[in-house]
């Protein structure tokens, strides 16, 4: 009576160990992707205004594209799906509040002149695209890519710095931006959604620039824009 072969369980510890390695390259990766994009849109905002800027502004846009369209997050995960109805509208309602308290804080403040100044039309939309790109790669990149690093609750802290952080040295865009990026960043891990994020992104910047005196805005400037502006 021959004896029957023993079973083994079967121990492959090599497809972990390759998985565990994919996975700290993928991180090594997003890290790099975050900080040369970010270290690139720093440069390009403390560049002077010229073609220089324009170029590097430019091959930023380019990167960001194409990091975007090469990754793995899926169009839903980047905000670009159907909006939600319910978020979109606690975010339009809670933007709108926003955007109404400002020139009062303005106003108490001392912090502009009377009375307060329209806006043309042709920059309010030209705004609102630049508002509404700004929140694409504020949510759809950076975002995104912080919260796989780090987890998405620390993520909304993060970037929302990261994003106030280019912003200086203007003070009011400076402290408006990260209250206001931590605003966006959370309405983005709730509803995952860029378009309303946009829009109260454009709402509540051109009340900024009605509402607020142009020698603290020096026309919306940051970086060393900030600092050359003459009025």
């Amino acid at each position: 009576m021959s004896a029957e072969p023993k079973s083994f369980p079967e121990v492959l510890p090599f497809p972990s160990a390759r998985a565990k390695s994919a996975q700290d390259v993928r991180r090594r990766a997003l890290w790099l992707q975050v900080a040369t994009v970010y270290s690139a849109i720093l440069i390009a905002c403390w560049t002077p205004e010229g073609p220089l800027k324009a170029g590097l502004m430019l091959l930023t846009t380019c990167a960001i594209a194409i990091l975007t369209l090469s990754s793995r997050y899926t169009a839903k995960e980047m905000g670009l799906g159907k909006p939600p109805l319910p978020g979109s509208l606690l975010i339009l309602a809670c933007g709108s509040m926003f955007a109404l308290s400002l020139p009062l804080i303005a106003s108490v403040a001392g912090l502009r002149f009377p009375p307060i100044r329209v806006v043309p039309w042709h920059a309010a939309w030209q705004y609102a695209v630049w508002a509404l790109m700004q929140q694409f790669a504020l949510q759809s990149f950076f975002y995104l890519r912080m919260e796989s690093l780090v987890g998405s609750r620390r993520a909304v802290f993060l970037t929302a710095l990261l994003f106030a952080i280019i912003h200086l040295p203007n003070p009011v865009l400076t402290v408006a931006t990260l209250a206001g990026g931590l605003f966006f960043c959370e309405m983005f891990r709730r509803y995952r959604t860029i378009i309303p994020l946009g829009l109260v992104h454009a709402l509540l910047g051109l009340t900024i620039a009605a509402s607020f005196s142009d020698h603290l805005l020096h026309h919306m400037r940051v970086g060393i824009g900030f600092l050359a502006f003459h009025p």
